[in-house]
Formats: C-alpha cells, sequence, structure tokens
C-alpha cells in the first residue's frame, strides 16, 4: 500500500463535513474558516509507543486517545471542537492495522464533530502526532491565570483510575474492564468545559497528575491552595489501593486521567454543580485557593502529606 493509497483509504473523509472547511485532505494545505467573532484555540501532543501506550495495545484505542487527549486540552479552555490534523509514523502500512486505528480516531471524531483536514504519514517507530483546532468566543476562553484567593477548587470525574490500570499492567496482573477502558478510552470533558465559559475562572486538564496541573493553574494565577484528601473522587477501585497502602500519588500524581480541575467564586458552585448534573458529569470540591504559593495537600486528621513529586514529567 503506498502512502497515497493509505491516506486516500482510511483518512480523505474522516470525520463530519462542516460548512467552515473549504478544503480538507487531499491538497498542500487545508483552507478554513475560523467563524466571526470566535478566537482559534489550538493545541498538539504526540503519543509514542513506548511512553504513552504499549505497542501492542489495541490500535482502535490508540487511535481513539490520540484524539482525545487534545479534545481534553480544547475543553480545558471552553472551546467547540472544529478540525484536527493527524501526522502518523508507521513502521509498516499494515491494512489492519491502519483501518482499526482510523475507526478509533473517527468514533471520536463523528462524536464531537471534529473533521480530519491534513496531516501526514511517514515510516518509522510508531508515533502519533495530532493537532485539534476549536473556537471560542473572542476574549471569554477559560485560561490558567484567572484563579482567586477565596475560589473553590473543583474536579470532575474521578481520579486515579488510570493510573491503577497502568500499575496493572506494567506488574503483569489482570486490569478491571472498568479501569482499562479509563486508560485507553478516557472522555474529553468538552461539553462541561464549554458549559463553564463565564463561571471558571481559571481551568486545566488533568493530564499529568491532579497535584502538578493545579500548580500550573497556582504559579499562572500567582496564589496557593489547600486540598482536602478526603474529598478526592475515587472510584472504589482507587480508593481500596489508597487504604491498603496510604499512597496518596496514585489519585495525585499518575496522570492520564483527562477530567477537569477548575476555579470559581463560593457564589458560582450551586450552578456549576447544577449544570455538571445536567450534562450528566459530576463534579467534587477538593479544595480552596489561598494567598500565598504552593499546594497543601491535608489528610482527614488535618495533618499535611508530602508528596515526593507533583506529576509526570517527561524529562525527569
Amino acid at each position: 500500500m503506498s502512502e497515497f493509497d493509505l491516506i486516500r483509504s482510511y483518512f480523505a473523509n474522516l470525520g463530519p463535513c462542516r460548512l467552515d472547511v473549504g478544503l480538507g485532505v487531499g491538497d498542500d494545505c487545508a483552507l478554513l474558516d475560523v467563524p466571526e467573532g470566535r478566537s482559534l484555540a489550538v493545541s498538539m501532543d504526540t503519543l509514542v509507543a513506548g511512553t504513552h501506550f504499549f505497542s501492542d495495545c489495541d490500535p482502535a484505542a490508540i487511535g481513539y486517545k490520540s484524539l482525545a487527549v487534545g479534545l481534553s486540552d480544547l475543553a480545558a479552555m471552553g472551546a467547540e471542537p472544529a478540525w484536527s490534523t493527524l501526522a502518523l509514523t508507521l513502521p509498516s502500512p499494515d491494512p489492519v492495522w491502519i483501518r482499526e486505528f482510523s475507526a478509533g480516531y473517527a468514533r471520536l471524531s463523528n462524536a464531537y464533530g471534529i473533521r480530519l483536514v491534513g496531516g501526514d504519514t511517514t515510516r518509522g517507530p510508531l508515533s502519533v502526532t495530532v493537532q485539534v483546532h476549536g473556537f471560542v468566543p473572542s476574549g471569554s476562553a477559560v485560561r490558567r491565570c484567572g484563579a482567586r484567593s477565596g475560589d473553590l477548587v473543583f474536579v470532575s470525574g474521578t481520579l486515579g483510575d488510570a493510573g491503577l490500570a497502568l500499575r496493572h499492567l506494567l506488574a503483569g496482573e489482570a486490569v478491571e474492564p472498568d479501569l482499562r477502558r479509563r486508560l485507553e478510552y478516557p472522555t474529553p470533558r468538552v461539553e462541561l468545559g464549554r458549559h463553564l465559559l463565564g463561571l471558571a475562572t481559571a481551568m486545566i486538564d488533568i493530564s499529568d497528575g491532579l497535584a502538578a496541573d493545579l500548580s500550573h493553574i497556582l504559579a499562572a494565577s500567582r496564589v496557593g491552595a489547600e486540598l482536602d484528601l478526603a474529598r478526592l473522587p475515587l472510584s472504589p477501585q482507587v480508593a481500596e489501593a489508597v487504604a491498603a497502602s496510604d499512597d496518596w500519588a496514585l489519585p495525585l500524581a499518575s496522570g492520564d486521567d483527562y477530567e477537569l480541575c477548575f476555579c470559581l467564586p463560593p457564589e458560582r458552585a450551586i450552578q456549576a454543580r447544577e449544570l455538571a448534573r445536567e450534562l450528566g458529569c459530576p463534579v467534587c470540591q477538593i479544595g480552596v485557593i489561598r494567598p500565598g504559593s504552593g499546594l497543601e495537600c491535608r489528610l482527614a486528621d488535618g495533618s499535611p502529606l508530602m508528596l515526593d513529586r507533583l506529576g509526570y514529567d517527561h524529562f525527569r
């Protein structure tokens, strides 16, 4: 199979048609129209075999997750997904692998109305780079730098499930299907992010671990925060693992959750909980923004917890 056969067969018409795509896959450039009054939000992520996924991972899961991580970034800005580009590096053009990969990618593209408009294919060690583009009303994007003292800290979903699944896989142990889905098929909180426009003062998606990613908000906003660990939303499996080992690094620093962490004033908390309930996406208040700097984590008895690491870092 040639490079151009591969593109034509599996990627030329991936995702729903959009009126803002004048020209998509198949030429030297895509031609795209940004609606008036909107800013273009852009994010890019690379997933590498052996680092972000196992080499024998289901290709449909790789396709799905490679787009999900970018959609999670758009969610953190409150952006509406629009377009994606894909750079796919393959050891060989295996039609079965490519078909399943594109099916996983298309599953999420169709769910969120995002059109593949270009990219590149090449031979080499397996890696996937996806760039996502979305729209947000000009001047309205939720950034990391808006948290203020007194704001409440919230997270969506549950924390540590993907980290626990990875821990079992690395140990060669059986993994419960629900946990494995959380690792390989994360749910980008796009609708929640969009509905938090005008409510949240700061927001970030949790990719490297809650402690690390919340610390980015604190640094950008020049504030500190105190977390109540007893409030962290944990699945029964993660709660059991934490209780057995007293290892809070699992929900705080293991990463790959792709939930949203956001801050908002106390008077907006009821509204945020109501909209989350309407969307079917649970949210939980876990802490408060304080003056100063840094992140303090407190156990149920009020004693502080010292973390050895905040989260995942490629070069540490």
